[in-house]
This record gives C-alpha cells, structure tokens and sequence, in this order.
C-alpha cells in the first residue's frame, strides 16, 4: 500500500509540475491527468493526507484555470455539498478547491484576497451546511445516493474535521443529536461518534448553553452517576460497588435511569451496575429500568427470566439492551404467559457456525459474551423499540417494516422466525398456498446487506429479503401492483386487502390521482371516514424526494395511526425504516419527530402533505366514508404538491 501511494504521489507531483509548465491557453489539456490521479489519492485517507501537502500550489499551477473554482474569493459555501455530491470530474475539483481553502486557514498558502480566519469560517460553514457528510446517515437519500464519490466526500470531512476545530458547527451538531436520540433508534453508534467527535471541540469559544448540552449527552453515554463519574475505569468501579451500601446503590440506580431515559443512551457501567444488582440486590433493578406498574408487574411476573436474560445478554459492550429491556417490561411483553418458552428458548438455543459469526462482531468478542446473548439482547431491543429497528445501507425497507410489524403485533411469529432462522439458517412462509423457503432461493432486493444492523436484522433480513422478492416475482404478469397480494400474505391477515395504487400497470403513468386522494381521505381522515379507527399499523408505499422536491425513489413505511396534533390539524404518524425520521422532502414538507405528540419512534406529517408523498395504501371497503364528501381544494392542493415534486419524473394521464 506504502509503494502504491509513494508512486501515486510522484506521478501527482509530475502531473501537477507538467500544469503548472503549462501556457495558460494550453492548461485545460494536462487539468485532467491531476484530476485523474487526484481521484485515485483521494480513494483513501492517506491519499487524502498527500494531496493537502500539495494544495498550496494549486493556484499557481493552474488546477482551477478557467472552472468555477478559478478564483477562491467568489467561492459560496452552500454550493460546496451539492458539487461533492454530483458524480464525474466536478467532485474532485471541488474536493481539491477545499484543500487549497485549508492550506489558506493553516497559513501554508497565503492568498492575496483570503485572509486565513476568513478560509477558516468558509470550511467551518461547509462543514455546519454538511452534517450528513461528517456524520453520515442511514436515510433513504444516502442509500439512493451512495457511491464512490460520497465515500470520497465523506473521507475529506473527517480529514478536514481532523484540521479544524468544529467550534462554528457545535450548535448543529447538538441539535443533530438532539433530533436522533429522541427517535431512540436501536443501532446508536452513529449517535455515540457524534458525540466523541463532538467532545473534541470543547474550549472556551463554544456557546455555553451549547457546551451544557454537549456535556449532558456525553456524560449520559459515559459516567451519568456519582460513583462511574469518580471511577470511570470497569474494574474500579465495580470494586467500589461491592463495597457500597444499599442507598448508595439506589443513588446510582436513580441516577443511571434519569440519563437513560431522558436520552435513551446507556453507558457501559450502567451494565455493570444491572449485573450487580441482579446478583444482590433484584429490588432495584425496577427502579433502575424505570419501570410503570405495567413494567414492575410484568418484572415481577417473570423475575427468574428476567434475571437470566440480564446475566446472559447484558455486558458493557451490549449495555443498550438495558433500554430495550425497560421498554419490553413497560410493554407487558412479559406478562403474555404463552411467548415466556419462545423467548426462553433462545437463551440456549443452537446457533450455526455461520449464523455465530454474523453476530460475534470484533465488539463482543471479549468479556464472556456469547452469540446467544447477542441474540438475547438483540431481541429484547427489538421488542421493547419496535420502532427502532433500521434497516441501514440496505434497500431492505419492507423487511425492517415486518420486524417492526411483528414486534408489535405478531411476537409469537417474528420469535418463531428468529428461531428457525438461527438454528437451521432458513425460515419459510405461505404465498397463496405454496410454501416459499429462503434456503432455495437465491438473491433478493438487496445484492449484499451491510452488516451495521440489530441483531434480530442481522439473522432475519437475508430471509426476509430473498422471500418477499420471490412473492413479488410470482405477481408480476397480473396486471397490477404485486405488494396488493404480496403485503398480506408476508406481514400477515391482519393487512387489509383493500388496495389502491396511482400508477397505471400498463402504461406507467399516474392515473385518475384524485380518486386515491379521495378514497384515501374516506378511509383514513377521521373528518371525512364515518368514525372508523384504525387498528393495526398500514403499510404503504411514498415517494422520498430530497430537499428540492426531486424524486430519489419508493419506499416502505407504516402509518402507525392518524390523530389531532397540538394544533389541532389532524397528523399522520408513521413508522420509517430508515431510523432518522426527520427529513426534508421538499416544498415545505419536513416530517417531525417531536413537538408534535410523537410516540417514541414515531414522524409526523400534516394529513395532506403526507397523502401527497404517498403512491399506495391498503384499506377496509367496508369501512370508509363517502368520497365525494372530500373537498376539493384539498384534493387540487394536494395534487399540485404531487405534481411540483415527484409528479415531475411521470407522465400523467388526463
């Protein structure tokens, strides 16, 4: 690797001296040779590293000659994203142009028009108009959007977070973290390194109230209690918890429960603390986990499971099961006396080799943990955040949906799924009578699943994936959208069979838009539905569009229910796969995830600007209002956002 980035470098420095030769009218001939090797230096770190040493004399030599980038000073930094973003020739140039604007801000290059504050700000302002760049996100959008230039983008912002102090974006990154702990996703290791990075731009120049809160999230992830914030260090500190007595112990059992719900992250040392009192004192262990009377009497009901699950999946290095553990107590998951076999099943059941090995991640391969406590603890999660189940980097929407579906409402199911899938690698389900079993099939939505999953999703999703693209293959000459047939018979009877989809099977256009707005009104908008609840969640399909309204493609989510919000318009709450639930989808259109009567886990549109991101529903015919009741100029508004944003990629019928 040494040799390879020695020769890429020389042949830089060659290319670069070659330009900067070069009579200004012949410059645009060599710009490509440094924009080539540029992009093979920029494929890592070091490459990254090697052409900041030389950035100091782009100007000179002529990179930028003629291009948008030719003079630094006209430069605005909220166009930076969009050309790192873009694929082709403008993303390297762009790439190079910030490394000059860091030789300016370290005073390598002294610009005549730049002072170096000034270069500074400008990176600090990208970086603040970035966030998803420096802290890349598991959204629909970056999953549509991925590639080697996105990793290439992604590398130069931690090279230049590496640089720069990120006292000029403190503030948005706290808020960032604000808006994804509320969510209280499953996966928070995304969360935990915005936080460590976060903690690197502490000094006297951040905002205060800033600071404050930055401190809170990072004692809450590290040492939240008395005694962990005086012995950080695993084996002090529970050293000193054998020595403490009770009141101190349920000091610390307070304190441990405050931060974890009030953030929804867990600090190891919370784990040591829980194996303790498990073993002496199982008293406090509700006043840890924060439990209602629900909780307490589910604790109660089944307290030597409980303290086996503790013993088996809790450990500092899986020390947010301890969240999930709480919820699923809360939930009364316990007190369902026929799931206590399914659930104690798996504390000792035979996991294959090769299900063992996607599970025993470098992270848990110390400290006693076994794959069946990784199981363990990943379905406790599971069950006690259905809502936090994330489907990643995978297009694997509708398989995070049905864990979040069956932990919710088919436990017994999703349990018996989990088991198969664990012991003989391969589960089965019923489609219009003939059986399907994913271990004859091969391929599905997703070509590979990226592993940075839950470990119910890790086991369950290559299942999962491979049979509902199969159930879509054997619809696809009827005629009509498959997920009508499909959805019921994967997530279960309780799918209404009811359907309606905008688009024309034949033709591929949008057709007769105001009948689905209307019928989706008449069967959902409690205005305009004869009083008709909703049961169980509805999986539908919606267009994700970016910022600016442009489609990036469908996707998979469940409407959860339909109610008034604090202003009294009423709001559509749904569930999203893609755990960071509060997007812009352009058009003013932002989905919420709190300050709008959120559960835990939910996002929240107004009713019509969500009906107008949707494509397909089910429904109950029997239970529905008239549509002709619906008004029209909420059917033309809604029609008109459709047809500004995604509407713009289809051809409509008249």
């Amino acid at each position: 690797m040494a040799t390879e980035l020695t020769s890429q470098q020389s042949k830089f420095e060659e290319a670069l001296h070659t330009l900067d030769q070069a009579r200004p009218f012949a410059k645009s001939m060599y710009q490509t040779s440094v924009f080539q090797i540029a992009t093979d230096l920029a494929a890592t770190e070091e490459g990254i590293e090697i052409l900041a040493d030389y950035a100091h004399e782009f100007d000179k030599a002529g990179v930028f000659h003629g291009g948008p980038w030719a003079d630094a000073s006209k430069l605005e930094p909220q166009f930076v994203g969009g050309s790192l973003r873009v694929r082709g020739i403008n993303s390297i140039a762009e790439l190079l142009s910030e490394l000059r604007m860091l030789s300016i801000a370290e005073g390598k290059y002294e610009h005549p028009e730049i002072p170096a504050n000034d270069a500074a700000s400008f990176l600090n302002e990208v970086l603040a108009l970035n966030l998803d760049l420096l802290f890349p996100p598991e959204t629909e959008e970056a999953r549509v959007n991925s590639g080697e230039h996105i990793d290439r983008a992604e590398r130069l912002f931690r090279f230049l977070g590496s640089r720069l102090s990120y006292k000029a974006v403190a503030e948005q990154i706290v808020d960032e973290i604000e808006r994804l702990t509320v969510q209280r996703p499953i996966m928070v290791g995304r969360i935990i390194t915005m936080i460590q990075t976060a903690t690197q731009m502490l000094d006297e120049n951040i905002e205060e109230t800033t600071k404050a809160k930055l401190l809170a999230f990072e004692k809450a992830s590290k040492s939240p209690t008395p005694l962990s914030e005086k012995y950080p260090d695993p084996k002090e500190y529970r050293k000193h918890l054998l020595e403490a007595d009770e009141a101190t112990l349920r000091q610390e059992a307070t304190a441990f429960a405050e931060a974890i719900q009030s953030t929804g992250l867990v600090a190891p040392s919370a784990a040591i603390l829980i194996r303790y009192l498990n073993r002496k004192h199982p008293n406090l262990i509700p006043e840890m986990l924060s439990l209602t009377e629900t909780g307490i009497a589910s604790y109660n009901a089944s307290i030597d499971l409980v303290r086996d699950i503790i013993q088996l999946a809790v450990h500092p290095q899986t020390s947010r099961v301890i969240y999930g553990l709480s919820r699923m107590l809360d939930r009364g998951v316990l007190t369902q006396e026929t799931l206590l076999p399914s659930i104690r099943r798996l504390l000792e059941i035979d996991i294959l080799p090769e299900v063992k090995k996607l599970l025993m991640k470098p992270e848990f391969r110390k400290g006693g943990i076994t794959a069946n406590g990784i199981l363990v603890g990943g379905v406790v999660s599971v069950l006690g955040q259905p809502l936090g189940v994330g489907q990643g980097l995978n297009p694997t929407c509708q398989s995070a949906r049905g864990i979040s579906l069956w932990a919710q409402f088919g436990i017994g199911q999703l349990l018996e799924y989990i088991a198969r899938a664990v012991r003989d690698n391969s589960i089965d389900m019923v489609f219009e009578g003939d059986t399907i079993d994913s271990s004859l099939l091969e391929g599905g939505v997703a070509e590979e699943i990226h592993q940075e999953l839950d470990p119910v999703s890790i086991v369950l999703v290559p299942h999962l994936d491979k049979i509902y693209n199969e159930m879509m293959k054997r619809t696809l000459l009827r005629g009509e959208d498959g997920h009508k047939w499909v959805n019921p018979e994967f997530y279960g009877e309780w799918i209404n069979r009811g359907f309606a989809n905008i688009i024309d099977p034949l033709t591929g256009f949008v057709n007769d838009y105001e009948s689905f707005v209307r019928l989706f009104y008449a069967t959902h908008h409690p205005d305009y539905n004869e009083g008709y609840e909703m049961i169980y969640p509805n999986p539908v399909g919606i267009y994700i569009t970016n910022v600016h309204g442009r489609l990036l493609g469908l996707h998979a989510v469940s409407i959860q229910r339909i109610a008034q919000g604090p202003h009294g318009e009423y709001r559509v709450y749904f569930y999203n796969p893609n755990n960071d639930s509060g997007q812009n989808w352009g058009q003013g259109i932002e989905t919420s995830v709190q300050g709008n009567d959120e559960l835990e886990g939910e996002s929240s549109l107004p009713f019509n600007q969500f009906t107008s991101r949707m494509y397909a529903f089910h429904y109950n015919q029997y239970e529905m209002g008239e549509t002709i009741m619906v008004e029209d100029e909420d059917v033309q508004e809604i029609e008109q956002l459709a047809r500004e944003s995604w509407g713009k990629a289809y051809n409509w019928m008249q």
